[in-house]
């Protein structure tokens, strides 16, 4: 069977890969989208409960990781999420705006999908779907994938997070067969594991609780939850990012427990500890609480440096975690491939002309919140364009 030719082929229907297709056929690419997925867009599908956090309103690059914390900056100002947003309006999707500038649709995020697979249908791009992607050949400036050939190859096949969704590290494989760098790629936005030491708090699965997580000098004030095996919620999952094995994690319970502490030994001198935190969180983390602070005397008989050495624990309360819910449970892969090979406005690598690097696959990773989603749109777009102002030159 003779091999069909393309102005650029794109590995991976994801939302990267999807965004940057629609991009360059809109503008004129013969464009091939190929993905071994038996239907395109399965993360967004699952994403923010079914209803998909396509965006933030606050997107900007310092919600980002990456060695590089200046690459995001080009594609974010190039393609915002005000212009995403647009898009979602012109296809008449109703939305909303949750906490932290969160936007999710109205109803589900089927129609985001609908909505990218439509803007592909108006770039006349080719979606072959079930289609391993096989051996990758190069060869006098064309690549050659699953019977097809392009001067422009895209590898948005994004990380190994959530691999019952399908995902694998095939871009690593990719970039490293073309000699690109890969930071080294670890869960990202995931729960945390806990030992046998924090048994008290594993045996108070479902307890939420507004808190400041904290690593090192970098903190999120969100929600915090106990699970069977550790701890999880938006706080954790945002420093979790953040996270390197030996890392303690602290949260901030009680903002001002010291005041609330002399309070309550006040207007409460008979009361014990238990029976003061019950006032201001969830009755069974007070009861964990007060046995991990292990003071038993009544409040009026504590002195000030009871009281001092129990608000200590209670607006930072440490965690030594073992480790994470690995890719299973992440939301996102951080690391990926290295920034330092590829060009911020066109996400082309600099070494392999006709390469571009886009999506989670790049080491560039964010917040909880849309951020992810906003960065695949983004650098898609920067890549779709730059194919597309190669094919008009041509």
């Amino acid at each position: 069977m003779a091999e069909r030719d393309y102005d650029a082929i794109v590995l991976g229907a994801g939302g990267a890969g999807l965004m940057a297709a629609a991009t360059a056929g809109q503008a004129g690419a013969r464009v091939l989208l190929i993905d071994h997925a038996e239907k395109p867009g399965k993360k967004i599908l699952i994403s923010g409960g079914g209803r998909c956090n396509f965006t933030n309103t606050g997107t900007g690059p310092e919600n980002f990781l990456s060695e590089n914390p200046h690459f995001a900056k080009s594609a974010l100002s190039r393609y915002t999420q005000w212009d995403f947003l647009g898009l979602v309006e012109r296809h008449g999707i109703a939305w909303h705006e949750k906490t932290l500038g969160q936007l999710f649709c109205d109803g589900s995020a089927r129609q985001i999908v609908a909505m990218l697979l439509e803007e592909c249908n108006r770039g006349g791009v080719e979606i072959r779907l079930s289609t391993p992607v096989g051996e990758i050949g190069h060869a006098d400036g064309r690549f050659r994938v699953a019977g097809a050939t392009a001067p422009r190859l895209v590898i948005a096949t994004g990380g190994p997070s959530i691999p019952k969704m399908g995902a694998t590290g095939v871009a690593y494989d990719i970039a490293r067969r073309f000699g690109l760098d890969v930071v080294t790629p670890r869960p990202a936005l995931v729960p945390f594991t806990l030992g046998e030491e924090d048994a008290l708090f594993k045996a108070i699965p479902g307890v939420a609780f507004p808190a400041t997580a904290r690593v090192r000098d970098v903190a999120f004030e969100e929600a915090a939850l106990f699970t069977h095996r550790g701890l999880s919620g938006p706080a954790i999952l945002q420093v979790s990012s953040y996270w390197a094995p030996g890392d303690p994690v602290s949260l901030c319970v009680l903002p001002d427990a010291a005041g609330v502490l002399r309070a309550a030994r006040q207007e409460m001198p008979r009361a014990h500890l238990k029976a003061a935190l019950s006032r201001h969180v969830p009755a069974r983390l007070a009861d964990a609480l007060s046995a991990r602070i292990g003071l038993t005397r009544e409040l009026g008989n504590c002195s000030d440096a009871d009281l001092d050495a129990a608000a200590d624990v209670l607006t930072a309360l440490r965690f030594r975690p073992t480790g994470t819910e690995g890719y299973a449970k992440a939301e996102v892969t951080a690391g990926g491939i290295s920034t330092a090979a590829l060009s911020s406005r066109t996400m082309e690598a600099r070494a392999v002309p006709g390469l571009y690097v886009i999506g989670e696959a790049v080491d560039v990773t964010g917040w909880l919140g849309g951020y992810n989603f906003q960065w695949a749109w983004s650098s898609g777009v920067a890549a779709g364009l730059d194919i597309a102002e190669r094919v008009v030159r041509a």
